[in-house]
């Protein structure tokens, strides 16, 4: 059964000191100095710098895991856009000894004990053989934290990030194995309503959360697909 969000990692009773207030300076644009203030009041950020995690966003993994236990028993996983890493490490720390744990991004990603990180386009034409001539099977999850710089346009937005998420699904239905899961971050509403039906014909549960990290202003949420069915016919032509 699928817990609560009321882990031991969920930060926002803690850190609660006298907030920081950052002076406007020259030449710093007032959104600049606004998101400057946010950080060093996030309570998130404070906690992932104590325990070395590389972004505050390893907290959104560890909620979606705690609540769905999205990486109960998986051996092989995959990270797309992995950078900076966070996620990885998350992955590093539940997986059990043994595991492959494959995180794939554009940029280099500094190294990552229990990892194997690929400069890789996911989207490229031969990514789907290379991943599938290194994993020891078929994957059990792939996730996706990913999503576009933001232009400040909504609709925009929402739609480049969707893109991102249809991408990551795509990629997620050649290499998951039977009963495999698939986690993205999606933005505003969630999946649009024919992505949403795809995943639904492909596996057994399809939900939308926002875990109590993703902040509450942000239109960040994410969508968790569990049960993988298998590929069909029209996936594989």
């Amino acid at each position: 059964m699928a817990k609560g969000w009321d882990t031991e990692s969920n930060t926002r009773s803690r850190a609660r000191g006298a907030k920081i207030r950052v002076k406007s300076a020259r030449g710093r644009k007032n959104s600049s100095t606004r998101w400057l203030q946010r950080q060093l009041n996030d309570p998130y950020v404070a906690e992932a710098n104590r325990l070395g995690y590389r972004s505050r966003a390893a907290f959104k993994l560890i909620e979606l895991d705690d609540r769905y236990e999205i990486l109960k028993g998986a051996r092989r996983v995959v990270d797309l856009g992995c950078a900076p890493g966070g996620w990885t490490q998350v992955l590093a720390e539940r997986l059990k000894d043994g595991s492959q744990i494959i995180g794939i991004d554009l940029q280099e990603v500094d190294a990552i004990a229990g990892a194997k990180l690929w400069v890789m386009d996911f989207l490229d034409q031969d990514a789907e053989k290379q991943l599938m001539a290194e994993l020891e099977g078929p994957a059990d999850v792939v996730l996706s934290d990913m999503a576009n710089s933001a232009t400040g346009h909504k609709q925009t937005d929402q739609i480049r990030t969707m893109a991102l998420c249809e991408a990551a699904f795509d990629f997620a239905i050649k290499v998951l194995g039977k009963d495999g899961t698939f986690a993205a971050k999606v933005l505003a509403g969630g999946a649009d309503t024919e992505l949403l039906n795809r995943m639904k014909q492909h596996f057994t549960k399809v939900r939308h959360a926002k875990p109590p990290s993703s902040r509450a202003g942000s239109k960040e949420w994410f969508v968790v697909a569990q049960g993988f069915k298998g590929r069909a016919k029209a996936d594989i032509e």
